[in-house]
């Protein structure tokens, strides 16, 4: 069995990374290339946890911006969130590999409750753990989400997975003069409001010492290069020195 710098991961997927280019809410192809990627790091050994956005479906805060009740519009969001992780699951099946979607919301005809000695107990026997409806509670973002799972599981590292090599000063699709940022603190992220995440999820990681990796998951068989040793994307961690 392939050598892994780590053992158990979080990762966590934007729902807009399975939007298709024509703007569909959810690419086959996308999904599917996705999951053969996540079936690899499974037969390597590695144990996944997956948090998928709902943001190609529908976004809770750009709804209540509209005029809806924020509380009914995040808990849209979170049905949203579901529906990728069917999607996600469908597609990992699809390739052999055994998949668990666990849900904050009450939802037992299409997927199980979130429990967590359930969870870790799923990942201990290999099979994917896709975390779906977020916290289950309102005003969270599904980043938060991802840092709380990721810290109930034990996870020895969360990965942000972007459409970018990492963390950047400014949006380097709009500055040519953004500063790539190697390796960060949690509070220098913080300090100089970087956007990585939200704050909430910034500190929950940084209080309960879970390193997080931020990288372009289309770059394929990027995850298992990292996993592998190789220096990929931005680290955060809390208390490193600066190496930029």
């Amino acid at each position: 069995m392939t050598k892994l710098i780590c053992q158990r991961i979080l990762l966590k997927l934007s729902g807009e990374a399975l939007m298709s280019e024509t703007g569909g809410s959810i690419d086959a192809d996308i999904v599917n290339r996705l999951a053969t990627e996540i079936k690899e790091l499974c037969d390597a050994g590695l144990q996944v946890g997956l948090v998928i956005g709902g943001g190609n479906i529908l976004r809770g805060a750009e709804k209540a911006s509209q005029g809806l009740d924020r509380v009914t519009s995040d808990q849209m969001g979170m049905l949203a969130t579901v529906i990728n992780a069917l999607a996600m699951q469908d597609a990992l099946e699809s390739h052999g590999q055994q998949v668990r979607v666990m849900s904050a919301l009450k939802i037992n005809q299409v997927c199980e409750d979130y429990i967590r000695r359930r969870a870790v107990r799923h990942l201990e026997k290999g099979r994917v753990v896709i975390f779906a409806a977020g916290t289950g509670n309102p005003f969270f973002t599904t980043d938060s989400a991802a840092s709380l799972r990721a810290i109930e599981i034990n996870a020895e590292l969360m990965i942000k997975a972007t459409k970018v090599k990492g963390i950047y000063s400014a949006d380097p699709k709009k500055d040519k003069n953004a500063k790539f940022y190697s390796r960060l603190t949690y509070d220098e992220a913080l300090d100089q409001r970087l956007n990585v995440m939200d704050t909430t999820a910034l500190v929950l990681c940084r209080d309960n010492n879970v390193p997080m990796r931020v990288m372009n998951i289309f770059e394929q068989g990027a995850v298992m290069k990292l996993m592998m040793g190789e220096e990929i994307g931005s680290l955060i961690q809390r208390g490193t020195d600066n190496d930029q």
